[in-house]
């Protein structure tokens, strides 16, 4: 009986024995890490493997800076693309060879943004990314407003007005119908003087004003002026950017005020178009009749759209359109 009693005893203690082991995060832990080390080893030991890590130094693209161009001025950095070796690994696994249409890739951010530059305008957006920004000026032109709203809404493209506070003011209704109808909108000063001629006082005025009149009328606080006829100094770029807003320039213009042609308006834009355009335009009757030729033929040489907050995104876009114009 003794003899039993001891032999049911020792059963007992190695079935607990077996079950805090089994049950043991520390012990479940150690069991998983040598999983995973297992896995590893064998990825490492399959040719397959080596061969992604080593082909992956081709596909890789460095992430560029934000920085400020000795002719462009501020301009945005660009997400650079790295090879995700697991993830491709996974893809090509099942037919066990090197297949580049099966790499996944992740995107790596630059070190220097464009919010950590100094003051200074900005005259296009990143050369490696295929995306254009309509910039429209607004002080004036109001029949022509619902119209190129309509086609710019007709094919999904997003632009920035800028819009004069006294303009704002006198034409709420029509300040709200931009907004709403998803553009961004931005300071051109409350009474479009040549700002390079105003004191430091009126500078802040003119655009501390339109400010003022946006918020109220428009809900948007703006992040972005542009000096009315591009007429500017030094001091009137750091008095915006102490005010949190980036001054603008143009890459291309359209000198639709001049009223050409439609036709002639679309090649004079088609011929200097490039990667990062931030393209002029006012509410005329020339860019109103143009406007829908000029976004089919635009997208026709691989470029998207977006508005300025958008151009400045240093997310990549999945095109091949990606030339330099350094």
């Amino acid at each position: 009986m003794q003899r039993k009693l001891i032999h049911l005893f020792g059963f007992l203690l190695i079935l607990t024995i077996s079950i805090g082991f089994i049950e043991n995060p520390f012990t479940s832990s150690f069991v998983d890490q040598m999983k995973d080390s297992d896995v590893t080893v064998i990825k490492k030991q399959d040719p397959l493997y080596e061969e992604i890590i080593e082909k992956a130094k081709e596909y890789q693209v460095p992430a560029v800076n934000a920085e400020i161009h000795k002719v462009w001025k501020a301009t945005p950095g660009y997400n650079g693309l790295q090879v995700d070796v697991e993830a491709s690994y996974k893809k090509m696994q099942a037919k066990g060879t090197f297949n580049k249409d099966l790499l996944v890739f992740r995107q790596v951010k630059p070190s220097i943004h464009f919010e950590d530059l100094e003051a200074s305008p900005m005259y296009r957006g990143n050369p490696d990314k295929p995306m254009v920004s309509f910039l429209i000026n607004v002080a004036w032109g109001n029949e022509y407003i619902p119209d190129m709203l309509e086609t710019l809404n007709k094919y999904h493209v997003k632009a920035t007005f800028f819009l004069e506070g006294r303009w704002a003011k006198e034409n709420p209704d029509m300040a709200k119908m931009i907004v709403e109808a998803g553009h961004e909108v931005g300071n051109h000063s409350y009474s479009h003087p040549d700002m390079s001629k105003l004191s430091a006082a009126d500078i802040r005025e003119q655009l501390s004003k339109t400010n003022d009149v946006l918020k109220s009328v428009t809900d948007t606080t703006p992040t972005w002026f542009a000096p009315p006829s591009g007429s500017m100094r030094d001091e009137v770029v750091t008095i915006a950017d102490e005010m949190q807003m980036k001054t603008v320039m143009w890459s291309v213009d359209t000198i639709d005020w001049q009223r050409p042609e439609p036709h002639v308006l679309v090649e004079r834009v088609m011929s200097k178009v490039h990667n990062g355009a931030l393209i002029l335009m006012h509410p005329t009757s020339s860019t109103s009749e143009s406007l829908e030729t000029l976004i089919i033929s635009i997208r026709n040489k691989g470029y998207s759209f977006g508005s300025l907050s958008m151009m400045i995104n240093e997310e990549r876009l999945s095109t091949t359109n990606t030339k330099s114009d350094n």
